[in-house]
């Protein structure tokens, strides 16, 4: 009985020790700067000089017009984008799951290729397409869909829009992969005993691969959310936020309170754990609803 003890004591131990220094770097990297930005966001002041100001940061937040701005146009990249790229993705996932297409190396690469692509690169490209002379109002104005040319990135809503084509564009791809994985993962032999007993495309898609889909889709529902509600990237590489701070996201707010304006560390991490919260209920909601077995 001891030497079993002492066997499966010297096994847990060297089993800690393996995991000790990762333990230890995590709670150094992830959890104490969480921690030090939960104490930040009850102060006020810079560096040496501050002083704290109890829920102070968190009351201005129902007064500040720009903060309920970014906050509608991150729900509405969000609410209008996300479901648009996981329905373009899975549709691409089927078609390109299919045996009977060719190449279907060369489109799944040049499909996920935007994910890899350079920020800056691909927001250059955008910036060109969508200027006011740019090859998008070419096409629209040689199609008379318009008669005169569109500022896009100068008017909010059309920026909005370019902001979400462009999410839409770099992000597909990548979603597309993980659905992938989950067809190759589906026998074959199911499609063929429903399309035995007359099911459609349709039919099939609908009783047989969404249904199998779904873990995959509650995963990339969950990241796709997180990361919208985190987006940075395109607001501050394609519009800046503008025209008049009209397409701000609460990240690109949370970088300009604290590097763009005056420094405003504290209010700037009281607004980083209103993006924790919402991320946590968003996801927790997420998994309640879809996750039911």
């Amino acid at each position: 009985m001891n030497a079993r003890f002492k066997t499966k004591f010297k096994l847990s131990t060297i089993g800690w020790i393996f995991i000790l220094p990762a333990t230890l770097l995590l709670l150094l990297t992830k959890f104490w700067p969480i921690i030090r930005a939960l104490v930040l966001s009850f102060q006020s002041g810079v560096g040496l000089n501050t002083s704290f100001v109890g829920a102070k940061n968190y009351i201005r937040m129902l007064h500040d017009n720009l903060l309920h701005t970014s906050i509608f146009n991150t729900f509405f990249y969000l609410l209008l984008q996300v479901p648009i790229m996981l329905i373009i993705a899975i549709i691409l996932a089927v078609i390109l799951n299919d045996s009977r297409l060719k190449l279907k190396g060369f489109f799944r690469t040049a499909i996920f290729l935007p994910c890899a692509t350079s920020l800056v690169s691909y927001a250059i490209i955008f910036r060109s397409l969508f200027a006011r002379d740019g090859f998008i109002n070419l096409i629209l104005m040689k199609t008379n869909i318009i008669n005169n040319p569109i500022n896009w990135l100068s008017s909010p809503w059309p920026a909005r829009i370019v902001i979400i084509i462009a999410l839409t564009w770099r992000w597909t791809g990548y979603n597309m992969i993980f659905y992938l994985a989950g067809l190759q993962g589906i026998d074959p032999s199911i499609y063929e005993a429903a399309k035995i007993d007359g099911a459609s495309a349709f039919t099939s898609l609908r009783k047989i691969t969404i249904p199998l889909l779904k873990p995959m889709i509650l995963l990339t529902s969950i990241t796709s959310i997180s990361g919208t509600l985190q987006l940075f990237d395109e607001t501050k590489n394609l519009t800046n936020g503008g025209p008049a701070n009209s397409t701000i996201s609460i990240s690109q707010y949370i970088y300009n309170l604290s590097f763009a304006y005056s420094p405003q560390f504290g209010y700037a991490a009281a607004v980083s754990f209103l993006v924790l919260i919402m991320v946590a209920i968003l996801s927790f909601t997420q998994m309640k609803v879809g996750d039911r077995r």
